[in-house]
């Protein structure tokens, strides 16, 4: 009798895809400045650094103005008390984000590189390996700080933060890890729900496989410990394809398995990879069952009308960037969230760490996630783009909590797409794309204005005349009179073949300010925290499931700098009253 699958540890930098012999190499580093170019013998690497924490932020040890070439090197053991590959086995090396270009050397080899700074990589470092339990790792980045075609989303190109653009996180930014695998092993997994009657499909892939070899995988699922069933496929190929309907689970604390942000219920699973009685390779993971679709003017959640209560999340902290402080500050990002009443968020212009994900997985968040935008519109950027939308949709696809892509923001990177073709093609093949890697959930090609394909219509409007709000969004006839004629900061809304007929969601609005100093920025000021609540409430009461509206998404969580439109301060705390927070989010 094989035990019920469970979850993997919290602190596991891949939860939906996590094995047990793994171990974090984030802590102290050695630090030091490069050129164009160079190769470790040139470097001279004099000073300290903490990883996963950026050079230009305090907490790293260095609080550096600007750092275009960050070098990085430390040792490593693979011993029994971390990981020790036994023999025929592989060890990977996992880097999290490394911003923007990285290469990597270990013990004196070179072993590969990636570009993309909001995206994994990961490297096999096996045959670089030397003799002994002992080991160097050496990496060098790159982040042109003024390279404008490079994915940067709100990290500034100028050298101190301006307007709305905050400080920059380059070089590792996000966790390195090492993991110990088997040769012929499990390489990915992609879960989808395919209707509201439990249907669960997953496409499962395979590194080693040969066709003489007899491979089946298993997968098993269960919910709070409670087995569901086991479903197994035979390898007749690099590629598995799996499916199953997941029963109820028996027991009362769960009606049905649905995920909800009501009622998050996730199916935490195991697959194992097996010759025969031989158990090559298992991993363990989860996902939602949950459909996301557009009909007739809504979004709908497992068949049902949902209505979006989400807030623009920037993902910045005083003294870490982008970079969280800890595990812990994530699980409290999401829950506070949650708290302030909203059921979702939109993850603005950064990738999402995994973890962070996992806790809106939990706690009952939908995420509209965003790719970072470049500034210009090249062929470079065009490509930089694509491949950063292809990586995010790989590594988060198994979170049920995401339930947009959004390619592109306020026409950043594609600054004339209203009347430019080539950059309206650009647009509609990031839609198409994201389409084609994942036709499970829907995508917004340019959210804001100058929409020109997308299943959803994302306006970004930051009037605060109520009045104003409720003759452009407070019907479904006054939302469509605004998609034909109503420019909110200037911008046509649709552009030629946008559907009229999409659900439209009023995706940044609100911004207002309860001003801290002088170089405070916002979209409108209040004087105190009573202001401030009844401002919220006002601005709420015009855009609800009454209007004409799908959704609203208000910006923003906590002030970020300059910018400083947030209902919680930098350091978190909520600018008034959590309940009456939550009260004025839940008024419309």
């Amino acid at each position: 009798m094989v035990d019920a699958p469970t979850r993997p540890a919290p602190d596991h930098p891949r939860p939906t895809f996590a094995r047990s012999r793994w171990a974090s190499l984030d802590g102290p580093w050695e630090f030091g400045e490069g050129a164009p170019g160079d190769s470790p013998g040139d470097w001279v690497l004099d000073r300290a650094i903490e990883v996963p924490f950026p050079p230009e932020c305090a907490t790293s040890g260095l609080g550096l103005e600007r750092c275009d070439h960050p070098r990085y090197r430390r040792s490593f053991t693979l011993d029994a008390t971390t990981v020790e590959p036994a023999e025929g086995e592989r060890v990977l090396l996992h880097c999290e984000g490394v911003d923007h270009s990285a290469r990597v050397w270990v013990d004196g080899q070179y072993v590969g590189g990636h570009e993309g700074g909001y995206t994994p990589f990961t490297l096999d470092i096996t045959d670089a390996l030397g003799d002994g339990p002992d080991h160097e790792l050496v990496v060098a980045a790159t982040d042109l700080a003024r390279d404008l075609e490079q994915p940067r989303g709100k990290q500034d190109w100028h050298d101190l933060p301006h307007v709305i653009w905050y400080g920059r996180s380059s070089g590792i930014w996000r966790s390195v890890w090492l993991e110990v695998v088997p040769a012929v092993r499990l390489d990915s997994a992609a879960w989808t729900t395919l209707d509201t009657f439990g249907r669960l499909q997953g496409a499962i892939r395979l590194v080693g496989w040969d066709e003489d070899d007899d491979l089946v995988v298993e997968a098993s699922f269960a919910v709070d410990g409670h087995p569901l069933g086991t479903v197994t496929g035979t390898a007749s190929a690099s590629a598995v394809d799996l499916e199953t309907r997941l029963g109820r689970a028996a027991h009362a604390d769960t009606p049905f398995l649905y995920w909800t942000p009501d009622l998050p219920t996730l199916v935490d699973l195991r697959l194992r990879l097996l010759r025969g009685d031989e158990v090559l390779d298992e991993v363990a993971g989860y996902t939602g069952l949950r459909t996301i679709d557009v009909r007739d003017g809504a979004v709908e959640l497992n068949g049902l009308a949902v209505f979006s209560r989400l807030v623009l999340e920037q993902a910045y902290w005083p003294g870490t960037h982008f970079t969280a402080p800890s595990l812990e500050a994530l699980r409290a990002e999401a829950e506070l969230v949650k708290g302030l009443g909203f059921n979702g968020l939109r993850i603005h212009q950064v990738s999402a760490d995994p973890r962070f994900l996992r806790a809106c997985d939990e706690v009952g968040l939908m995420v509209w996630a965003d790719v970072p935008a470049a500034y210009l519109h090249t062929p470079r950027s065009t490509a930089l783009l694509t491949r950063t939308l292809t990586e995010l949709v790989a590594r988060d696809h198994n979170h049920p909590s995401v339930v947009a892509w959004v390619p592109y923001n306020e026409s950043w990177g594609v600054f004339r797409v209203a009347d430019e073709p080539g950059q309206q093609a650009a647009v509609r093949a990031a839609y198409w794309l994201a389409k084609a890697l994942d036709p499970s959930r829907p995508a917004i090609g340019n959210d804001g204005w100058e929409n020109v394909a997308g299943d959803l219509v994302g306006v970004h409007d930051y009037t605060h005349d109520t009045e104003v709000l409720a003759s452009r969004y407070g019907s479904a006839d006054a939302v469509a009179a605004t998609l034909a004629g109503v420019r909110p900061g200037g911008k046509v809304l649709l552009v030629d073949s946008a559907d009229p007929g999409a659900p439209v969601v009023l995706s940044e609005f609100g911004g207002v300010t309860l001003r801290e100093g002088e170089n405070s920025w916002g979209y409108g000021e209040v004087a105190d925290a009573d202001a401030l609540v009844e401002r919220v409430r006002a601005l709420v009461a015009q855009v609800g499931p009454a209007s004409g509206l799908a959704g609203f998404c208000w910006t923003q969580l906590t002030d970020c700098l300059q910018e400083q439109n947030g209902l919680a301060w930098p350091d978190r705390t909520p600018k008034a009253p959590l309940d009456d927070l939550r009260a004025a989010i839940r008024s419309g």
